[in-house]
This record gives C-alpha cells, sequence and structure tokens, in this order.
C-alpha cells in the first residue's frame, strides 16, 4: 500500500513537471500547439514502448463511444489548461482546478447513481470560496483566463467520470492509450492554424518532453491503482496542487500572496476531507 502511495505521490510530481514544461513553452509558442504536442509523443512514446508487446490488445475495448467521449474530455482539459497557463501563475491555475473531484463526487451522484459523502455542498461551496480568494473579482487574475481553469474541472469531471465507468470492462493501458489517440485526433484539426516551428533544438526537446513526462505520469498512475484502493490514493492525489507551488516559484518566480494562498490551502484541505469522509465505512447500526 506504501508503494501505491509513493507511486500516486510520483505521479502528482511528474504532472507538476509538465505543466511547468507547458508553461515555458506557452511562454513562445500558442497553447493549441504545446497541447497538440503533448498527446502526439505521448502517443508516440506509447507506441514504441507497448505495441511490440501487446499488438492490438492496445486498441481493443469493449465500449469505444464511452472512450471516444473520454478522450474529447481528456483533450478539451488539457488545451484549456495550458491555455490558462499562458497568462496566469502555475501554482493558482493547478488549485483552481484542483475542484475536480469534488465536481466528480456531485456527477456520480447524478450519472451513477452513487450516494454522496456527508458534507459534499459544503465542501463544494468552500472550493468556491477557494476559488474566489486566488483570482478576487478586481485584482489581476480576475479576467477571461480564469475561467479556463474552471472549464479545465469540469472537463477533468468527465474524463475522471468516464475513467471509472470504464473501469473493469477496458484495459487501463488500452483505455489510456485511446484517450490519448483521440485527443490528438481532436487537437490535430485545430493545429494547422496555430502551427510554428521549434526555433532551437532544446526547444523541440520540451516538446518531446512534454509526451514523455504525461505518459510517464500517467503510467505512475496505473500502477498506483494496481497496488492501493482508490479510496486510500485518493487523499494524495492532491500531491500535483502541492508541488505545483514551489515549481511556480523555483522556475518562474510566482509565489502566491497571502489570500491566493489561503485560497488554495482551502480547496485543498476541502479536497482532503472530502477524499478522507470516501474512506470511513459508514457505522453500523445497533440491533
Amino acid at each position: 500500500m506504501l508503494r501505491g502511495i509513493a507511486l500516486m505521490v510520483g505521479a502528482g510530481a511528474s504532472f507538476a513537471l509538465l505543466d511547468t514544461v507547458a508553461k515555458t513553452l506557452t511562454a513562445t509558442y500558442p497553447s493549441t500547439l504545446v497541447a497538440w504536442a503533448r498527446y502526439f509523443f505521448h502517443v508516440l512514446v506509447m507506441l514504441l514502448v507497448l505495441a511490440p508487446r501487446m499488438g492490438r490488445r492496445l486498441v481493443i475495448v469493449r465500449r469505444p463511444g464511452l472512450q471516444v467521449v473520454r478522450g474529447v474530455c481528456l483533450g478539451t482539459s488539457t488545451l484549456c489548461f495550458f491555455g490558462a497557463l499562458a497568462h496566469m501563475p502555475l501554482a493558482e491555475a493547478t488549485a483552481i482546478v484542483s475542484i475536480g473531484p469534488i465536481l466528480v463526487a456531485l456527477a456520480a451522484v447524478r450519472f451513477l447513481g452513487e450516494r454522496a459523502p456527508p458534507g459534499t455542498g459544503v465542501a463544494l461551496l468552500l472550493s468556491f470560496v477557494g476559488v474566489l480568494l486566488i483570482v478576487r473579482p478586481g485584482g489581476a487574475l480576475f479576467g477571461w483566463a480564469a475561467a479556463l481553469p474552471l472549464v479545465t474541472a469540469l472537463a477533468t469531471a468527465g474524463y475522471q467520470l468516464s475513467t471509472r465507468m470504464l473501469s473493469g470492462r477496458d484495459d487501463p493501458v488500452a483505455t489510456l492509450f485511446i484517450g490519448s489517440v483521440v485527443a490528438t485526433a481532436l487537437m490535430s484539426a485545430a493545429v494547422p492554424l496555430y502551427w510554428q516551428m521549434p526555433v532551437s533544438w532544446s526547444d523541440l526537446a520540451l516538446f518531446v518532453a512534454t509526451g514523455a513526462i504525461g505518459a510517464f505520469g500517467h503510467w505512475l498512475l496505473v500502477l498506483a491503482y494496481e497496488r492501493a484502493p482508490a479510496t486510500v490514493l485518493a487523499p494524495f492525489g492532491y500531491a500535483h496542487a502541492v508541488m505545483a507551488l514551489p515549481m511556480g516559484w523555483l522556475v518562474f518566480g510566482n509565489f502566491p500572496d497571502r489570500w491566493a494562498l489561503t485560497g488554495m490551502a482551502l480547496i485543498v484541505a476541502t479536497g482532503v476531507g472530502m477524499a478522507m469522509r470516501r474512506r470511513r465505512p459508514p457505522a453500523s447500526g445497533q440491533d
């Protein structure tokens, strides 16, 4: 179980590193191009590493329609988030996206018939208070770009909900691969409008790194869920948001002010609290 937790934290660190590389690239290149490269090279890495061993099993699934929906949500979330990174500090954007798990809990009640943990509505309200503390109407971050992490959170909720619906039905590696293929195809339709050749070999290496780091992070995620229950891993999913703070500070020199830090802490604490509530077994009645 400890190994699963370590893998989940490693996945969070990988995603924080991926976001850092993406933010570096979006300072020079269109976010659509960066998002496309992230999935194009992700697919390429999986083909080179897994196709020789898995063959057709890499694309054989039972619910192709839901796989496409999942891939569209995945691509939309990345495109919106990379767009946000072009205009917002890394830590603040990542924290806003962290309301996603609470949205997943609400969506699971509506679409999967699951029971909402106690306090879900309060948790959602507190999370939005945290978002307001980060963007603060009238503040420097308040504007159209601040809506992009919220759209990312909604798309991420759709992606996670569809992933849950596919769990136990399709091979998780095939699900990972097909989602990336759909996201690549989705962005390939638009990328010619934003095409720009890398201006240096180092930039090309960063484009390739987005795919390699993304594939590695998702691989760690798959391994984590193989070694520990989702209820145990859920609180550690916020490692991504926590690690985005030092990344943004060390690489870009952006450190949130006290109000933004309060909002970020509120979002993470609320999410972790909800995850811990889901771990508790229901109290048994006494005869």
